[in-house]
């Protein structure tokens, strides 16, 4: 990615994606914004939030966006391959199907075996490694079988495609005070992040939120460079390896910081959230983990957004939560 720096991310081309996005042929949705107040979700403080539900996006989560886009933006046809722990890996098998291209994902072995299962429906092959060899079978697939990376979250077209879900927000909520967006490898929070400040909302803080064991992006604000590190966390669709590089230069000049949950408090989150009616898987929960449990300061009397960022969780997933 070293070509390519935040500087290349500009409102134009960010409103080009959100339209080619619009009018993909994988009919990605401009899902709902729904206050808080018309849930029975509680909340101990006194502010108006709005969530915005991902988790009824086509294929279960946001990454249909930035696939959208990816997929737009270059020949079709060809062998692919990505890394994925289930949600990009579904949405890019989604895309490879309707394209008519051959497709791979690389799953870490952590990942549920229903994801793979799904993924294979699709007609593309999953292998299955630990999660500190996917980049070495990623990049065993580039050289020795002439396969074409698409990244999963480290990726220009892919952090513009995601953009748009930030664009939504201001068509909602024209200048929100606090958003609140999922930390994996960083790419929908640089998206989204991006997307409102170059909109002109200079005053909007904007925190991502990572597991308390995957936060590579938090340790990539510390260090002031993108860095790896062993993750761990229930919430596999944010525990990448690394903190992808342009989503941390982005993040870093656009997002006010990175709040930490724990994997006890986003069970908690998926729990409250499920008997409330909504379906969330514990990536998407996070967030809302993050504000009930105090992690974002100063909400009081404050416009916020928290986005759930996607819902593919299983019964036997949702089970062993219970």
């Amino acid at each position: 990615m070293s070509e390519v720096s935040a500087k290349d991310i500009t409102l134009s081309l960010l409103r080009e994606a959100r339209d080619t996005v619009r009018s993909s042929p994988l009919g990605v949705i401009n899902t709902p914004m729904i206050p808080w107040c018309q849930t029975t979700l509680q909340l101990s403080v006194n502010c108006n939030i709005h969530i915005k539900l991902e988790n009824m996006q086509r294929t279960g989560s946001f990454k249909i966006r930035g696939v959208a886009n990816q997929f737009a933006r270059r020949p079709k046809g060809g062998h692919l391959v990505t890394m994925s722990a289930g949600n990009y890996g579904k949405s890019f098998a989604y895309a490879s199907k309707h394209y008519g291209s051959k497709g791979k994902v690389v799953m870490p072995e952590t990942a549920p075996a229903s994801r793979s299962i799904l993924i294979q429906n699709f007609g593309v092959e999953v292998e299955r490694v630990p999660t500190s060899c996917l980049m070495n079978v990623v990049n065993h697939c580039v050289r020795e079988e002439n396969m074409t990376f698409l990244h999963s979250y480290d990726d220009l077209d892919l952090i513009a495609g995601h953009a748009s879900l930030g664009m939504e927000v201001l068509e909602v909520v024209s200048e929100p005070d606090v958003v609140v967006v999922c930390c994996g490898g960083g790419g929908l929070l640089a998206g989204v992040a991006a997307a409102i400040k170059l909109s002109g909302c200079d005053k909007t803080r904007i925190y991502g939120v990572e597991p308390e064991g995957a936060c590579t992006m938090h340790r990539s604000f510390i260090e002031k460079k993108p860095v790896g590190m062993d993750t761990k966390s229930i919430a596999s669709g944010l525990a990448p390896p690394f903190a992808g590089a342009l989503p941390y230069e982005l993040c870093h000049r656009y997002v006010e910081g990175i709040a930490l949950v724990s994997d006890e408090e986003i069970k908690a989150a998926v729990t409250a959230l499920y008997k409330s009616g909504l379906v969330v898987e514990p990536s998407g929960s996070a967030t809302f983990a993050a504000i009930v449990n105090g992690k974002i300061p100063d909400l009081e009397g404050k416009n916020i957004v928290c986005i759930l960022s996607g819902g593919n969780i299983g019964k036997d997933e949702l089970a062993d939560l219970g």
